[in-house]
C-alpha cells in the first residue's frame, strides 16, 4: 500500500491492486471564492496542484467522502471520465448522477470493490448549529487481504463515532484532515491540533497522517502549527504531515 497526498483532502491510494482517487478537488489556484463568513478572504484552493493534472485522472475507481466544493469540485467534475466508477456516501448517489457519472454505487455500510472491503463510519462535521448546517459526513475504512486497515476519517471533528471505529477496526493507519476549518461562529468543525493529539493518544497503535491544512482560506491549523503542537506533546514520531505532492508508503 502506498498514498500520494495530493492537496487539500485529496488522496490517491494504491491499496490492493486497486487504485482509489479520494476527495478530488482539481482546481486551478484562486479559481474559487472563499469560503464566507471566515476570517479571511483568500481565494480557494490557496496553493497549486503539485503536478500536471493529467495524471491523477485514470484512477480505478474514485471515492466521495461527501460533496462539500473543497472535496468535489467543479474542475473535478469536468476533468474526471464520467464512465469511471465512484464511490460515495448514502444519499449522495442522486447529485452526482445528474452531474453526468454513470457508474455510481452509494455505500450505506459496506461494500466489496476489486477485493477490496470498503465500510462506511460516521462522523461529526463540527458541533451545535454549525455542525447540523453541515450535513451529513463519511469516513471510510479499507481492508483487503495482505494490506494493512487503513481509515480514512474524512471531514470530522474528534467525537465518539471516530473513537467507535478506532475501537471495532483497529486501524494501522489513520488518515484525517486535521486543519481546524472554523468559521467566524461557532467551534471548530475538522480536526485541530488538540483532536489529533487526543486521537494519538486513544488509539496508540496507529499511525497518523496528517492531511486538509495549507489549501482552504478557513482551515486555520497550518503543517507547522499542527508540527509545534506535536512536538510539545512528544508525539511527532507518530504523525505524518506529507507536503501536497508526497507519498506516504506503509
Amino acid at each position: 500500500m502506498k498514498i500520494q497526498h495530493i492537496r487539500n483532502a485529496t488522496l490517491w491510494l494504491e491499496y490492493g491492486g486497486t487504485t482509489f482517487l479520494i476527495d478530488p478537488m482539481l482546481s486551478e489556484q484562486g479559481a474559487n471564492p472563499p469560503i464566507i463568513n471566515t476570517e479571511n478572504d483568500r481565494r480557494n484552493p490557496l496553493v497549486t496542484l503539485p503536478g500536471a493534472v493529467e495524471q491523477w485522472l485514470s484512477p480505478n475507481v474514485i471515492l466521495v467522502t461527501h460533496l462539500h466544493p473543497d472535496h468535489w469540485d467543479a474542475a473535478a467534475i469536468s476533468l474526471l471520465p464520467h464512465d469511471l466508477p465512484l464511490l460515495c456516501q448514502e444519499g449522495d448517489g442522486d447529485k452526482l448522477s445528474k452531474q453526468g457519472f454513470e457508474h455510481i454505487s452509494e455505500i450505506s455500510d459496506s461494500l466489496t470493490f476489486n477485493g477490496v472491503t470498503i465500510t462506511r463510519t460516521g462522523g461529526q462535521h463540527g458541533t451545535g448549529e454549525i455542525g447540523k448546517l453541515m450535513g451529513k459526513v463519511s469516513g471510510f475504512v479499507f481492508q483487503a487481504e495482505n494490506e494493512p486497515v487503513v481509515y480514512v476519517a474524512g471531514d470530522t471533528i474528534w467525537c465518539d463515532e471516530v473513537k467507535i471505529t478506532l475501537d471495532a477496526f483497529k486501524p494501522e493507519v489513520t488518515i484525517v484532515n486535521a486543519g481546524g476549518a472554523q468559521f467566524l461562529t461557532g467551534g471548530h468543525i475538522t480536526m485541530n491540533e488538540q483532536d489529533v493529539v487526543d486521537l494519538c493518544e486513544y488509539a496508540p497503535s496507529t499511525k497518523v497522517i496528517a492531511v486538509h491544512m495549507d489549501a482552504i482560506n478557513h482551515c486555520l491549523v497550518t503543517r507547522d502549527k499542527l508540527k509545534v503542537h506535536l512536538e510539545k506533546e512528544e508525539l511527532q514520531d507518530r504523525v505524518q504531515l506529507p507536503e501536497d505532492g508526497e507519498w506516504c508508503y506503509v
